[in-house]
């Protein structure tokens, strides 16, 4: 695996990181044993970043990462996130971007982790009701007392992400992209973390799993997965959709490549771009690490940009209520 440097100020990690959510939350069920032996997997193929956050769970993807790999904290970044309130007992109340509420959450995340620094640290959901030069003075505080490395921000806005940069400088910025959600190449996301210096971390490269072509209806996933309410899964939008994947594959079998190992290496090869693809299962784990080492001619990229354009996918990224707290 490839390793890069992460913006500006100085953190590397492999292109490549592992997005650890769906071990834990919204994606079915869990099978803790399977999701240990998927990130130990991933730190022997040399993936050295591991994505989380509080609300995954809530606590219980970050209790899973620090008692299966903390014993070898050493061979990758831990990142994780805050911003969306969650109560002591697990009670989700909305986004605080406060810094009593962020100096309360850091402190637990170290205790569920086992660690004493958290390596890069996101606001998770930007809070409209507290200034982002409040939120990121507190979090820079973090960084001068050696409990923060890094810190992120994941959902924002470019003006909100100048102005986060300008109190402490941001290291990563963490967004949805892939062929199905390009919008970060039109709304000036991309353009100003190109400019800022700022690694734009790619989540959901898959399309949330749309793009790898294996699943073909929402009857394939669990009564409890989130993407039953993703427009882009619905009955009315998931023909069309299916169809983009079709011509992906058509590409990727031209490369050897499966429709979702395409895809991803398309996210990989786009300037100042990481990415973090999610999953529970060594198989697909061993799938996406081996897109890393695809090499897209420009006339691969043409023909992707062909098929999948800005603004292909049929239906929103998220519901009415997701779309309320992402903010661009």
């Amino acid at each position: 695996m490839k390793t890069t440097t992460w913006g500006s100020q100085g953190l590397e990690a492999s292109v490549e990181g592992l997005g650890a959510m769906g071990m834990s939350a919204f994606y079915g069920a869990r099978d803790d044993d399977e999701s240990a032996a998927t990130l130990h997997r991933a730190l022997d193929l040399g993936v050295s970043l591991i994505d989380t956050a509080e609300m995954y769970g809530p606590f219980i993807n970050e209790q899973l990462i620090g008692r299966t790999i903390g014993s070898r904290s050493g061979e990758y970044a831990l990142a994780t996130k805050t911003g969306v309130e969650i109560t002591d007992d697990g009670e989700r109340k909305g986004t605080n971007g406060s810094p009593e509420y962020l100096r309360t959450a850091l402190e637990r995340s170290l205790r569920h982790l086992g660690r004493d620094t958290i390596d890069l640290y996101y606001i998770h959901r930007v809070d409209p009701d507290v200034p982002i030069e409040e939120t990121f003075g507190a979090m820079g505080e973090f960084v001068a007392e050696g409990k923060v490395r890094y810190l992120g921000i994941s959902e924002a806005a470019p003006e909100t992400i100048r102005r986060a940069h300008a109190t402490h400088p941001l290291t990563a910025v963490q967004t949805e992209y892939s062929l199905f959600e390009r919008a970060p190449e039109v709304n000036g996301v991309l353009d100003t973390t190109r400019e800022l210096g700022i690694a734009f971390v790619a989540y959901s490269p898959l399309g949330r799993g749309l793009l790898t072509g294996a699943i073909a209806s929402t009857d394939e996933l669990d009564a409890d997965d989130f993407r039953r309410s993703n427009p882009r899964w619905s009955d009315e939008n998931i023909a069309a959709n299916l169809a983009v994947v079709e011509a992906v594959r058509s590409l990727a079998e031209a490369k050897g490549a499966t429709p979702g190992q395409l895809a991803l290496a398309w996210v990989l090869h786009q300037q100042g771009v990481v990415a973090i693809p999610g999953t529970k299962r060594r198989t697909y784990l061993e799938e996406n690490v081996a897109a890393a080492d695809i090499e897209l001619s420009a006339s691969d990229l043409a023909s992707l940009d062909e098929v999948a354009p800005v603004g292909v996918a049929a239906g929103e990224r998220y519901p009415e209520a997701g779309l309320k707290a992402v903010h661009l």
